[in-house]
């Protein structure tokens, strides 16, 4: 196995561009699991650890643009207002060592549907900004999980950066493991209000071969808030329409049997998580608050 590391971002692109099936590791977290257990000895292995761009981020006015590898630690530290569903999903991920190295970009890289983060980067509606030696492009999330494990990027692309709408409403999310920490999400579930074009957006983890959204259930949850004014006047949500909400979003789920739950037991999880989720994100939203307070890893 070749060792490749690059000091710059051209260097790196242009390493990709000459060996396209290089593995690129910035915090390893994924990687070095693989390959320390055998079941990956890729030729080319490419660390991005001396790339500060892509340990950075940038607020702008209506979006952020996170680095591909700033750490789960820093986004809860300093982006907890801006991406408050991101910022809960982090304090899911594995144990503080993991939360201090690892970052979305190796998420998205190894598209893995128990991911934490790809709930809330579903639900947040983000696009994934890839390059090569060829140029840049911009990727949308709903586009970007193709199959089990695998993305749109093309082979001689890294992942540079993700922008994020900043929150203009509550967001939320949930994961259901078997302990609290250092562990892989049975099935997760993420939800982000957006007030200021009346929609709700979702993310679900380990339910389906990729992350998905719950779409049919964002589309009825958007049309009975409109419906009933319940944008303007923020009253509480009937007791039919939370658990409307939930039916929909198990069915969104196409799960398997696994050693970690039973594919009926994910879809019941799926459609608990979302009328939770609901719930906290509504009361936030009727509090006049955008940040959400607390979020939970059901254990």
């Amino acid at each position: 196995m070749d060792f490749l590391r690059p000091a710059s971002w051209e260097e790196a692109l242009a390493a990709k561009a000459e060996h396209p099936t290089a593995v690129p590791i910035a915090g390893g977290t994924d990687v070095m699991v693989e390959i320390n257990f055998d079941h990956r000895r890729p030729e080319h292995l490419m660390d991005l650890g001396r790339i500060t761009d892509l340990t950075e981020w940038e607020v702008g006015e209506d979006t952020v643009r996170l680095g591909a590898s700033v750490p789960y630690s820093r986004i809860m530290e300093h982006l907890r207002a801006e991406l408050p569903g991101l910022a809960l999903a982090s304090h899911t991920v594995a144990s503080p060592q993991i939360r201090n190295r690892g970052g979305v970009g190796g998420n998205l890289g190894t598209a893995s549907p128990a991911g934490d983060a790809h709930p809330a980067l579903l639900a947040a509606g983000c696009e994934v900004e890839v390059e090569s030696v060829r140029g840049r492009r911009m990727i949308p999330i709903d586009d970007f999980y193709v199959g089990v494990k695998r993305n749109a990027m093309e082979p001689d692309e890294l992942i540079r950066a993700v922008h994020l709408p900043k929150a203009d409403g509550p967001q939320q999310f949930s994961k259901v493991g078997t302990r609290n920490a250092m562990v892989i999400a049975v099935c997760a579930f993420g939800i982000a209000l957006h007030p200021a074009d009346r929609t709700v957006r979702t993310g679900i983890g380990s339910a389906a071969p990729t992350p998905v959204r719950a779409t049919a259930a964002e589309e009825f949850l958007t049309a009975a808030l409109d419906e009933a004014g319940l944008w303007e006047s923020r009253g509480a949500l009937p007791d039919s329409l939370v658990r409307q909400f939930g039916q929909l979003a198990a069915g969104a789920c196409n799960p398997i049997d696994d050693v970690r739950g039973t594919a009926a037991y994910r879809r019941h999880a799926v459609g608990v998580m979302a009328r939770r989720t609901l719930g906290w994100t509504w009361k936030t939203y009727r509090s006049g608050n955008h940040v959400t307070e607390g979020g939970a890893q059901c254990a």
